[in-house]
């Protein structure tokens, strides 16, 4: 997501294109989106098509074409083209998940959001923080435990380190400085 503004649409946009997707491929996939529409309405003119060869070589890329249009569509009509600022109606969108809520919520708006994705959800189970079994029940536990000031970059500290040190498989405890 970096090199994207504070701008709530191109937050949400970058983060639909983000998923199971490289940071690389995700940035170049969203610079030349953006320079082809970068409003709700502007992104909702476009044709599936359009949007599709705008984003490859992204994963899922056709399916991602077809839900950011049809959001954008969505933003458009009923929200008279302004992102939600309320993770209750962006889960109302089809495809948005409370990840990319949260991450809307806090990277698009500056408000407190905790972005669980599967490093952070594996990390703080495998610290024994706290032990929850989905993504979801993370998030909550977390929002009970972990002081709000920590939580808009507590996401991005531990993809980081999730993907460096803390892997899924084979992870380098004896190069991480929190394991004693």
């Amino acid at each position: 997501m970096a090199g994207i503004e504070r701008d709530p649409f191109k937050v949400l946009v970058s983060c639909i294109l983000s998923l199971r997707t490289q940071d690389r491929t995700t940035g170049e996939a969203s610079r030349r989106l953006f320079a082809l529409a970068s409003s709700p309405e502007e992104m909702a003119s476009l044709s599936v098509d359009d949007i599709q060869k705008a984003i490859y070589p992204v994963g899922f890329y056709k399916v991602k074409a077809e839900r950011i249009r049809a959001i954008s569509k969505t933003i458009a009509e009923r929200y008279h083209g302004k992102v939600p600022d309320s993770i209750d109606e962006l889960l109302k969108l089809k495809g948005v998940g409370r990840k990319t809520a949260n991450l809307v919520i806090s990277a698009g708006f500056g408000k407190y959001g905790i972005c669980v994705d599967t490093h952070v959800h594996r990390i703080v189970n495998r610290w024994g923080y706290i032990k929850t079994k989905t993504p979801e029940k993370t998030e909550f536990a977390l929002r009970g435990k972990l002081h709000r000031r920590y939580w808009k970059e507590f996401n991005g500290l531990l993809v980081a380190f999730g993907q460096g040190i803390c892997r899924p498989v084979s992870p380098l405890c004896s190069r991480c400085s929190l394991y004693e």
